[in-house]
């Protein structure tokens, strides 16, 4: 039975990697402080194989028993929490992440770096394959998440090539599904809270903007075939078909047979216009692909959260 432990895995992504890896036959260690991550995500977790330790990963931490693998998905994700929290996402991407590569190189585990699409910034490259370098206003508001995972990416390669650490590295493409927090300033969370309530769905811009969204449980199944590979440089995990955020608000709108409005509003600082991934390596290394269409994955996501955990009130 493989050890595991999984950063911020009281959040939306960690979670169901928890769940995954339980359901896998694996033992869980989930850190998470709680800053963005919840223990309602985790509350229905009831195997002795799991265990949940609150922490600061920007602090060190001591684990006195073997690991087989480690899940580094622990950083603020959406815009709301990362400007609300700019040092700490910078303190998770450079302090946290080097403290759990030097766990997993004491432990001699595999490492699982959770970067982000962000990293290509606003790409002048469609889709954006893994060997296209970015543009990225490392200034700007957007600038402490997206150089958090550059730096992040940089101290993993650091450590495998000079620490002969055995570490890989996913490029998470926009994630939906159950556990989603419906205030926290996303597109997806956003549409589906405003569509039960029958209120104006809000798209920023004109809504000619791009976006490809991934189901959770293909997302994980990534993770995980990423993390039994031998593949040591980044690889995008995400769905390659692309929607603007229109046709996803629209979307939206017949999946919950709402008779919500859309309405428009001012597209914010360093927005991307366009987010595609090329899975061309995913496919090719890791004989992964997403699975899951857009609607059947709205359509799950309203029927395992429940209405009134997506409008917020159960918040």
């Amino acid at each position: 039975m493989a050890t595991c432990i999984v950063t911020g895995g009281a959040g939306f992504l960690g979670s169901h990697m928890c769940d995954h890896l339980l359901s896998a036959g694996q033992r869980v260690i989930c850190f998470d402080n709680l800053d963005t991550g919840s223990l309602q995500n985790i509350e229905h977790i009831r195997s002795a194989d799991f265990r949940f330790i609150q922490h600061d990963l920007t602090e060190p931490l001591f684990i006195d028993e073997p690991v087989d693998f480690v899940y580094h998905l622990a950083s603020p994700a959406s815009p709301i929490d990362y400007l609300r929290l700019p040092l700490h996402t910078l303190k998770v991407g450079s302090y946290g992440t080097h403290h759990m590569l030097g766990l997993a190189k004491q432990k001699r585990a595999r490492f699982v770096l959770a970067s982000t699409s962000e990293v290509y910034g606003d790409p002048q490259v469609h889709p954006q394959p893994e060997s296209y370098w970015g543009h990225v206003n490392p200034i700007g508001p957007r600038g402490v998440y997206d150089e958090a995972k550059r730096y992040a990416e940089a101290l993993t390669m650091a450590y495998h090539r000079q620490q002969g650490v055995d570490t890989a590295i996913v490029r998470t493409f926009n994630t939906y599904g159950a556990r989603m927090r419906p205030h926290d300033g996303r597109a997806i969370p956003t549409f589906l809270r405003q569509a039960l309530q029958e209120k104006p769905l809000t798209v920023f811009g004109d809504g000619t903007q791009t976006r490809s969204f991934c189901y959770v449980d293909d997302q994980i199944r990534g993770y995980v075939a990423m993390a039994e590979s031998d593949v040591h440089e980044p690889i995008n995990i995400g769905n390659p078909i692309e929607f603007t955020l229109l046709e996803l608000a629209e979307t939206v709108i017949e999946v919950t047979e709402s008779r919500s409005e859309i309405v428009f509003e001012a597209l914010p600082t360093d927005d991307p216009q366009v987010r595609q991934p090329d899975i061309t390596r995913a496919k090719q290394l890791l004989g992964w692909e997403p699975e899951v269409e857009l609607r059947a994955g709205l359509q799950t996501t309203i029927e395992q959260a429940g209405v009134e955990r997506l409008v917020g009130m159960g918040d």
